[in-house]
C-alpha cells in the first residue's frame, strides 16, 4: 500500500504564488511518473503537470510559463511551484503517482487533494 500526502494549498490573491508538495510513502520500488491534476467545481479533473524520474515534463497550455513541476527522487516527493496565479486556477489539486512495486506490477495512486483559492 502507498500513501500520497499533499500540502501547501491555501488562499492567495491574483498574481501571488504558492508551492504544493506531495510525498509518497509505503511499498515503493520506483516511481515512474508523478504529477498534479486539478478539479474546479462542476468540472472534470484535468492534468496540470507531470514529471518522470528521468526529468521529462509536460504542462497543460494554460499554466505554461507560470507553473513549474520538480521532483526529489530520493525523497519520493513532487512539487508544484505556482506563480502569477489567476482566479481560473482555483480548484482542488490532486497529486498522482504511477508506482512500480519491484515485482512486475504498476499501480496508480491519488492524494486526497488540497484546495487552492485565488481571489481578491
Amino acid at each position: 500500500q502507498v500513501q500520497l500526502v499533499e500540502s501547501g494549498g491555501g488562499l492567495v490573491q491574483p498574481g501571488g504564488s504558492l508551492r504544493l508538495s506531495c510525498a509518497a510513502s509505503g511499498s515503493i520500488f520506483s516511481i515512474n511518473v508523478m504529477g498534479w491534476y486539478r478539479q474546479a467545481p462542476g468540472k472534470e479533473r484535468v492534468l496540470v503537470a507531470t514529471r518522470t524520474s528521468g526529468g521529462s515534463t509536460t504542462y497543460v497550455d494554460s499554466v505554461k510559463g507560470r507553473f513549474t513541476i520538480s521532483r526529489d527522487n530520493a525523497r519520493n516527493t513532487v512539487y508544484l511551484q505556482m506563480n502569477s496565479l489567476k482566479p481560473e486556477d482555483t480548484a482542488v489539486y490532486y497529486c498522482n503517482a504511477v508506482i512500480h512495486d519491484g515485482f512486475g506490477n504498476l499501480y496508480n495512486y491519488w492524494g486526497q487533494g488540497t484546495q487552492v483559492t485565488v481571489s481578491s
